[in-house]
């Protein structure tokens, strides 16, 4: 039988950056595994839909767009006279097109709930995966992508304070929700990008476009990653999933897809991945490959007409955007205002106290545009000599390096009728 010849030199068209080139094999054939495929399933901004109505974008395009950057990149530093083999360019465009195959469901959301594992090491876990089925040909993506290459500029590219994941973020999502405070200048960015003793810097002429990157991250946090009813619907998708593990823990009936229920079912904890133990006949990156965003709605779907009233309430509230109210504070809630709450959540809602919890959410959102605790960004003077942003910058910049803090309280909007 004659073999299907297949070309693996494609032009994406993106909304955002127009038409993208995939010049690599290797790159094609990863784009085309299902573990990657999935992140078609996996939304950008989780619950931000609820609130930005074309925020429906994906990991999958996010993860095309980095890779598009990342070349560009490449290009620009070959052209400042930095060497980059055609291994090393391919590996570091590896690394950035995979850095987000860990992704949970709804992206960050439900990182620390469901599954209790960052994304970034269940990414590494599926990249060491996808690199024996791949005979050793991520080797270098993998040096890349945990700093073990001797190139620290390489691994910046992927993970740092000015990478091609965060300017390709910001500006996607940006176009997305529609908030043209996130628009950053990234044409200009990359063409400033050089190397200085193996670090990523921005040459002196990039200083202003740097200056507005770091005000655009601080500006797109506020109002898309961290506004308030975006955190409310991501506490209620949090609790109904509470919920309905620990109605299973009881062994009551719940339907849930084959998927979910086995995070539902079982305590799955972070040895769990690294050992990946078998259940139910499949390992658990096997598992995890095949839960995305559908499993979560379907199931939530149905739970709308379960008897479990805190389950079949929670789930009616995100299937029909009935979102509590949300309230940003200076100051922690108090036991005495928190009890106040859970008070008249007993007298409208649910009269038991101790499932009353479930309709009550407390916590903090911290912003911080520049972690100077973090890897700094240089700027790289005519001299040849390099400065912090901060001590190159002729504006304050010190407000961005602050993590401002707020506390939320969110609660049924059947209180404000008190």
């Amino acid at each position: 039988m004659k073999q299907l010849q297949i070309n693996k030199k494609k032009i994406i068209n993106d909304p955002v950056f127009g038409f993208i080139n995939l010049q690599s094999e290797v790159v094609f054939d990863l784009l085309e595994n299902p573990v990657f495929q999935r992140l078609r399933q996996i939304k950008q901004l989780g619950l931000s839909y609820l609130v930005f109505p074309g925020a429906n974008h994906t990991r999958f395009e996010h993860a095309i767009g980095a890779t598009h950057l990342m070349r560009q990149a490449i290009a620009v530093l070959r052209l400042k006279g930095h060497e980059i083999s055609n291994e090393e360019a391919e590996a570091v465009t590896i690394a950035i097109l995979l850095h987000d195959i860990g992704h949970a469901p709804f992206s960050h959301v439900l990182e620390n709930s469901l599954v209790n594992v960052p994304h970034e090491e269940i990414s590494l876990l599926l990249m060491q995966k996808l690199n024996r089925e791949f005979n050793g040909k991520l080797d270098l993506a993998i040096k890349i992508f945990t700093n073990q290459y001797k190139k620290q500029f390489l691994h910046q590219l992927v993970a740092s304070q000015l990478d091609m994941d965060r300017l390709d973020y910001l500006s996607r999502d940006s176009f997305f929700t529609g908030v043209a405070e996130g628009t950053v200048g990234i044409d200009r960015i990359i063409k400033m990008l050089n190397v200085y003793d193996d670090k990523l810097v921005v040459d002196i002429k990039g200083i202003y476009s740097i200056e507005k990157f770091l005000i655009s991250r601080r500006l797109m946090y506020w109002q898309v990653y961290l506004h308030k009813t975006v955190v409310a619907a991501e506490f209620l998708l949090i609790n109904v999933l509470k919920r309905a593990k620990e109605l299973i823990s009881r062994g009551e009936t719940l339907f849930a897809t084959p998927t979910l229920k086995v995070f539902l079912e079982n305590n799955i904890l972070p040895d769990s991945f690294r050992k990946n133990i078998e259940i139910n006949g499949k390992e658990v990156l096997t598992w995890y490959t095949l839960l995305d965003d559908n499993d979560i709605l379907i199931s939530i779907k149905e739970w709308q007409d379960h008897p479990d009233i805190v389950l079949s309430t929670l789930a009616k509230s995100i299937s029909n955007r009935k979102l509590p109210r949300t309230l940003l504070r200076e100051k922690p809630l108090s036991a005495k205002a928190e009890e106040k709450y859970l008070t008249k959540i007993t007298e409208t809602i649910i009269p038991d106290p101790e499932l009353a919890k479930y309709f009550l959410m407390t916590g903090v959102i911290a912003n911080n545009a520049y972690d100077k605790s973090h890897e700094n960004i240089y700027v790289l003077n005519k001299d040849g000599s390099i400065k912090e942003i901060n001590d190159a910058s002729d504006i304050n910049l010190t407000a961005l390096t602050k993590t401002v803090t707020k506390y939320f309280v969110c609660y049924p909007k059947e209180l404000d009728i008190y």
